[in-house]
């Protein structure tokens, strides 16, 4: 599923996070992007075995993954450029809707669904289904499945220090309102995405996140 080539970019990348380096590496971008385009594809044909919301929607391959450039207001890291990309299984947008992804970077990969970077409505509807219905979650997080799969249950990203204006610091929901987005992931290897049988595994890590999908869908 990931090219070896493709893992070589992302690790030169990482010690060379700089605009003329990449300007002069555009044929390894660019055999990374149509990786990346390749696996969309591949993520939307296996899609009926974990979601058929995904499977019944016209995909976008090249608007399936995040971009190399780091816009300023989603910049992690002192680097212009991601060294890590997510690729998505979204039934929406990716920066609107709950959806799967399977993030790639080199030593850090792992699949699940979140909503990692919502716009600002987007974070407010979050916001609100976590607020209106906490027991419908903690039936998701609470379930065998769900728990051995993801040993961590929900995380982010990004988290403020305090609940946000409008809700309640005692409120059951406090610690996933300070997310600025959330979901849940499971660890892959490098090796383990470099096999032709990864997806089989990968479908199972995400008809184990559907439920949490369909929480906040």
């Amino acid at each position: 599923m990931v090219e070896p080539e493709t893992f070589a970019f992302l690790s030169d990348l990482a010690q060379n996070n700089k605009k003329a380096w990449l300007d002069a590496h555009r044929v390894e971008r660019d055999d990374a992007m149509r990786n990346f385009t390749g696996i969309a594809m591949t993520l939307h044909d296996y899609a009926d075995r974990f979601d058929h919301n995904i499977a019944d929607v016209r995909l976008k391959p090249r608007q399936s993954y995040t971009k190399f450039f780091q816009e300023p207001r989603e910049r992690v890291g002192a680097g212009l450029y991601r060294i890590g990309i997510d690729v998505f299984a979204n039934a929406g947008d990716a920066a609107e809707d709950f959806g799967y992804y399977l993030h790639i970077e080199p030593g850090k990969c792992h699949a699940g669904a979140g909503l990692f970077q919502p716009s600002k409505m987007a974070l407010a509807r979050l916001r609100t289904r976590l607020v209106d219905d906490p027991d419908g979650l903690a039936d998701v997080r609470g379930d065998a499945d769900f728990k051995r799969m993801f040993p961590d249950s929900l995380v982010s990203r990004k988290e403020v220090g305090v609940v946000p204006d409008g809700f309640e610091e005692n409120d059951p929901a406090a610690p996933y309102l300070k997310m600025l987005g959330l979901g849940c992931r499971h660890d892959l290897s490098d090796d383990q995405l470099m096999d032709d049988d990864v997806m089989d595994e990968l479908v199972e890590v995400f008809r184990t996140a559907s439920p949490l999908v369909r929480h906040f869908t």
